[in-house]
């Protein structure tokens, strides 16, 4: 399922979401594609070094945790985490306001790749923890989730099997798409060559953390309903 659009208003331009897709498509034109391997290798988020298992190869991981966010393995992880950014992005962030929208999608991050470091170190071999983890993909995820929180009745036009358009209600568009993660994780726990290289316990653990932190970052202010 591939979301286009939601029928949920902004009340003001989202400057803070258009800049961190900017950001991203940056670091992928500028930084990566020159030299992907050095570029990964020097900034990418690397498990092993939290216990000191392995050789450091790029910078301390307490930056490539930041810095891997915003890095990526090729043009569809680009495009497919930008895509959800922008959709649901701009509406968590007219609700939260620009600065503390920043420090949510940052925060949600973290979130991420600690549950994802807790579970390959905790579970998974040490082949596995010298994997780089990069990706945006569990910030976007903390972004889903507030989403959730926020707007569970809006809707979603979808495209299904490249064909077929629906409109879905967020909260079974968001909630299939955390049990197919959840799910999936479970599956790459006990069979990892099926896995894909994907880290689905990222995105599992910056959901979980949106969808409960997200009205402690929104206070007072709630989002503009839908559109009918």
């Amino acid at each position: 399922m591939l979301p286009l659009k939601d029928n949920v208003p902004t009340r003001s331009f989202p400057i803070v979401t258009v800049a961190l897709i900017l950001v991203n498509v940056l670091v992928w034109v500028l930084y990566e594609l020159p030299n992907l391997d050095a570029a990964v290798n020097e900034l990418a988020f690397h498990p092993c070094e939290v216990e000191n298992a392995c050789r450091q190869v790029g910078e301390d991981w307490e930056l490539t945790a930041v810095t891997s966010m915003f890095m990526h393995g090729g043009w569809d992880h680009l495009l497919g985490n930008m895509l959800f950014l922008w959709i649901f992005g701009n509406n968590v962030e007219d609700t939260l306001g620009r600065l503390r929208f920043l420090v949510f999608y940052l925060v949600s991050g973290l979130a991420a790749t600690a549950l994802q470091t807790a579970i390959t170190l905790g579970y998974g071999s040490a082949a596995e923890a010298m994997i780089p983890n990069l990706g945006a993909s569990g910030a976007v995820s903390g972004v889903l989730g507030g989403y959730l929180l926020l707007l569970p009745r809006a809707s979603v036009l979808t495209l299904i099997f490249f064909f077929l358009l629906r409109e879905i209600r967020a909260i079974w568009f968001l909630g299939l798409w955390f049990l197919f993660q959840l799910w999936s994780g479970g599956a790459a726990l006990e069979h990892p060559e099926e896995g894909g290289g994907v880290a689905f316990f990222a995105h599992v653990g910056g959901f979980v953390f949106g969808l409960v932190a997200v009205l402690a970052f929104a206070g007072r202010r709630r989002p503009l309903q839908p559109r009918y």
